[in-house]
């Protein structure tokens, strides 16, 4: 029987969030704080974050907006704009990184798409994420594209209703408890958690049980064998 299989993109499908430690991993090494060690550093970069993505979304230039607020927060000598805009240019240059597609993904996207109907759902800045999908080369595997500000109960309750998908039949697909495991469930879907291991920290959460069924696997690739 034919599935609904939802999709979930970065650190998925490629690899994205590698990047983003790869610059905080530099800005660290720039402010150079006296006593603050890099969790700490992490701590307030973390925070920053929660409170800017509920109004400026995701996406690296928001990363680079949130360095900047990081910067002027904890620098220890007088601040320059060209400082600020040095910290901004760790995040701006994630976007200028190579496409890196996720080893077995493409060969079971195509088998997949022959079998299933496969909806591809990413949250971010929507020219960014359809920069990534373009250069990914895979959105020919995908029959529907969604990119929303935030991936949430509602947000598979909306897309399941537009679609006019069958939830007891449609599976979310993804790396992160947070965005792509509890809230499907939480929506009424199934879900396949594939961990990662570079998944940004705050996508991480308990999953939480439900009804829906769960299928947890070790790589993208093992999906051949389950649908």
């Amino acid at each position: 029987m034919r599935q609904f299989l939802i999709v979930d993109a970065d650190d998925t499908l490629w690899e994205n969030n590698i990047y983003f430690e790869r610059a905080f991993d530099e800005f660290v090494t720039f402010l150079d704080h006296s006593s603050l060690t890099p969790p700490e550093v992490r701590d307030v970069l973390d925070a920053i974050e929660t409170a800017n993505a509920k109004v400026h979304g995701y996406g690296s230039l928001n990363f680079a907006r949130n360095l900047r607020q990081t910067y002027e927060r904890l620098c220890e000598r007088h601040i320059e704009e060209s400082d600020l805009q040095t910290a901004m240019r760790f995040a701006e240059r994630i976007l200028d990184c190579p496409m890196q597609v996720i080893e077995g993904v493409e060969e079971t996207l195509a088998y997949l798409a022959e079998r299933h109907d496969l909806t591809l759902f990413t949250k971010g800045h929507p020219d960014e994420q359809k920069l990534k999908v373009d250069r990914s080369g895979l959105g020919r595997y995908f029959g529907h594209t969604a990119i929303v500000k935030e991936k949430d109960a509602p947000a598979y309750r909306k897309l399941v209703h537009d679609r006019a998908m069958d939830p007891a039949r449609a599976w979310m697909i993804g790396n992160s408890p947070k965005s792509d495991v509890n809230p499907a469930l939480d929506a009424g879907l199934n879900a396949v958690f594939i961990p990662h291991a570079h998944t940004w920290v705050l996508e991480k959460e308990e999953i939480r049980p439900v009804e829906g069924r769960l299928l947890v696997l070790e790589r993208f690739d093992q999906l051949r064998q389950r649908f």
